[in-house]
């Protein structure tokens, strides 16, 4: 009998004495689910029925057979589904949103934002200008979006360096790789009452012969929403039940085709799309976004000897966004020309390794123009080689990984110096399913990352954030170091999982208040660029320090009734600190809940209900965040009316308490809480 067999039988007999309850932690009871295995120990024998799962395609580390950390993937996306991505993803552990209005909003994965968060969208960048600042949109719909993937660990490596957020890959199914029997398509419509929004989105493919295609397009109109009591808390008198300059405007249209023979496919698409969004705040500025993006895809299977398929992606982004005044004269121009491409070769097992290795480029051209235009022109380059690889043995398995890449940024601007960048990163992980049903992950990854442009050359006034930005061109570049432990239950009546996370950074690059008097004072400067005590611009410096980020994730899945009713309890928490500097701003605070979900028959059903609590862990001149309670529900009905064509009603109630909820990621917590009561109706159907 080995250690565990021994403990098992011993927390079994302990179980059984009134001692037991109140010694266990209730969560870590849950996740053990031990009177299931208790249960199970006289029928080790027992056969269970085989499952198989089939992964869909579009990944490039499901083709490896890496598997993404987190997929939000039908009803979960369509319940959660939200005018951006950011606000799409904050219901998930770990994650929250920078939440800019409901035009706006990027993912912030524990902690990590910007340019530490990667979002691409099909394995390559979106190509757009979120990294600039949080007023930038995601250049990607999520209306037409299948699936939404979460990575951390060595996956990471596959699309950049010091990625110690993680990355998120939006994937549609704009270039098909795959041949249609017939033709099919879904489509989805929905109304949500807190901002009067009326959007729509169809996906429809085929094939001709060996010929396929893809159309796909979507529309959404809001109006400004509307919210339970004032949108500026520290002006009595201002706006009551309105978020002001807070509509959005936005049309996606996209054309694919492919060709598709035995061996794989080659394919290209066309997209465009078009946003329209107001930036609230006094300012009422809006910003008119663009972009049309050329797309190529190849997937060859057996392209050379050894290697079981090659995988190839290019596109080309012509992005470009006006910010207008409230006067509607623009204000600033700013455009990026991108193009990234990307191969990866997966080798056919070696030594019992198997895995991918690649090759990465990326040119970006980037122009700004205008009063607003606090960063100039520059011209960015980088190529990156990486490798990952796996092995399983045993009850174990084995992940390691690598990457090399050199980055160039070449200011437009005569004073400004070129920088470049040699980064090294590596990562391994290892999984040991100790027990049937159990198994404990770690992951330890050493990333680093060369500052962007803003950090490096910025300089001048960012209406958007209400700051005087300036950058320093001696930053030297930042590495990270992310350990993750988890233990996940993966079979039973109960499941679940516990993650921790410690990432401590050297050089982690930061902005911070400049104090030019030594009075005790943030120096402030007002429109005309002078320094005033009572300018609307707070000057941020961007500086380096150690900073180190720990926090835990965790859930628990019970099945009440199998196949029928499930409950699930969850909670997050993030915190961070600099050097000497306190706590990093702007950090997620803690929460917990429950979600019942309910499904039998034509019936769907889920009732959720989400604290979160009071952030007093602030920085130096932030403010504090109360807490709230966020309470949702929603009623499906599916329905088939003939044998192809499935249709599901939903009916959904937001915010159902009418709380006013402030997000404190975000900078325009103050002027722009989350919408109010709402009601969701909506259909979703395929064909």
């Amino acid at each position: 009998m080995n250690y565990f067999d021994r403990h098992l039988n011993n927390t079994c007999r302990l179980r059984e004495s009134k001692l037991f309850y109140p010694v266990i932690f209730i969560p870590v009871f849950l996740l053990l689910d031990i009177p299931n295995i208790c249960a199970q120990d006289t029928k080790k024998n027992a056969e269970l029925p085989s499952v198989i799962i089939t992964a869909p395609t579009g990944s490039s580390t499901e083709t490896a057979g890496f598997k993404a950390n987190t997929v939000v993937q039908g009803e979960r996306l369509r319940r959660n589904r939200e005018s951006n991505l950011g606000d799409t993803l904050s219901h998930e552990l770990g994650v929250t949103s920078s939440s800019f209005g409901p035009g706006a909003g990027r993912p912030i994965i524990r902690g990590q934002d910007g340019p530490r968060v990667q979002v691409l969208e099909n394995g390559i960048g979106t190509g757009d200008l979120s990294v600039i600042s949080p007023d930038h949109a995601v250049a990607t719909e999520t209306l037409n979006a299948s699936r939404i993937e979460i990575l951390r660990g060595p996956s990471t490596l596959l699309y950049g360096s010091g990625v110690s957020g993680g990355v998120v890959n939006v994937i549609n199914d704009r270039i098909p790789d795959r041949l249609f029997k017939a033709p099919q398509a879904n489509f989805e419509g929905r109304f949500n009452s807190a901002l009067e929004e009326r959007n729509g989105a169809l996906n429809a493919s085929g094939s001709l012969g060996k010929i396929s295609w893809n159309i796909e397009g979507a529309k959404r109109k809001t109006n400004d929403v509307h919210i339970p009591g004032l949108a500026n808390v520290n002006d009595p008198d201002g706006v009551i039940g309105f978020v002001r300059n807070s509509a959005i405007d936005s049309s996606n249209l996209s054309v694919g085709s492919s060709y598709v023979g035995e061996r794989g496919f080659l394919g290209m698409s066309i997209s465009r799309l078009e946003n329209f969004y107001g930036i609230p705040g006094p300012e009422g500025a809006k910003i008119d976004m663009s972009q049309t993006r050329y797309a190529l895809a190849s997937d060859v299977d057996n392209p050379l000897k050894g290697f079981q398929q090659l995988k190839a992606r290019f596109n080309y982004n012509d992005y470009q966004h006006n910010e207008l005044e409230k006067s509607g004269a623009m204000g600033s121009q700013f455009r990026n020309n991108e193009l990234e491409g990307r191969a990866e070769l997966v080798h056919a097992p070696l030594a019992k390794w198997q895995g991918v290795m690649g090759v990465q480029l990326q040119n970006r051209n980037f122009s700004a123009r205008g009063e607003e235009a606090f960063v100039p022109s520059s011209l960015s380059q980088s190529v990156g080689l990486f490798m990952l690889e796996k092995r399983d043995w045993q009850r174990w398995r084995f992940e390691m990984g690598g990457r090399l890449e050199h980055t160039t940024h070449n200011p437009r601007a005569t004073l400004l110096q070129t920088r470049d960048f040699n980064l090294y990163s590596i990562s391994a992980g290892s999984t040991w399913k100790f027990m049937e049903g159990y198994q404990v992950d770690f992951t330890a990854t050493r990333g680093q990352r060369a500052p962007n442009t803003v950090a490096l050359y910025a300089d001048g006034k960012h209406v958007a954030t209400n700051t005087f930005e300036q950058g320093d061109q001696t930053l030297r570049k930042e590495t990270s170091n992310n350990f993750d432990i988890a233990l996940q239950k993966t079979t039973g009546t109960i499941t679940g999982k516990i993650n921790l996370f410690y990432n401590y950074i050297n050089d982690y690059i930061f902005q911070q208040s400049r104090d030019g008097n030594g009075d005790g004072l943030a120096d402030r400067i007002n429109d005309e660029g002078v320094l005033d005590i009572n300018g609307a611009f707070l000057v941020q410096d961007f500086a380096q320090t150690r900073a180190k980020f720990y926090g835990l994730e965790a859930e628990a899945i019970v099945a009440l009734l199998p196949d029928t009713l499930n409950l699930r309890l969850f909670t997050d928490t993030v915190y961070g600190r600099l050097k000497d500097n306190g706590n990093i701003p702007r950090l997620s605070p803690q929460r917990f809940g429950f979600d019942l979900d309910f499904k039998k028959n034509a019936w769907l059903a889920n009732f959720n209900l989400t604290r979160v609590t009071r952030q007093d862990r602030v920085a130096t001149l932030e403010t504090e965040t109360t807490g709230y309670t966020l309470m949702n529900a929603e009623m499906g009905y599916h329905m088939k009316l003939a044998k192809s064509v499935n249709y599901t009603l939903f009916l959904q109630g937001r915010n159902l308490l009418d709380n006013d909820m402030r997000v404190h990621t975000s900078f325009l917590k103050d002027n722009a809480p989350l919408p109010g009561r709402a009601i969701v109706g909506g259909i979703r159907g395929t064909f």
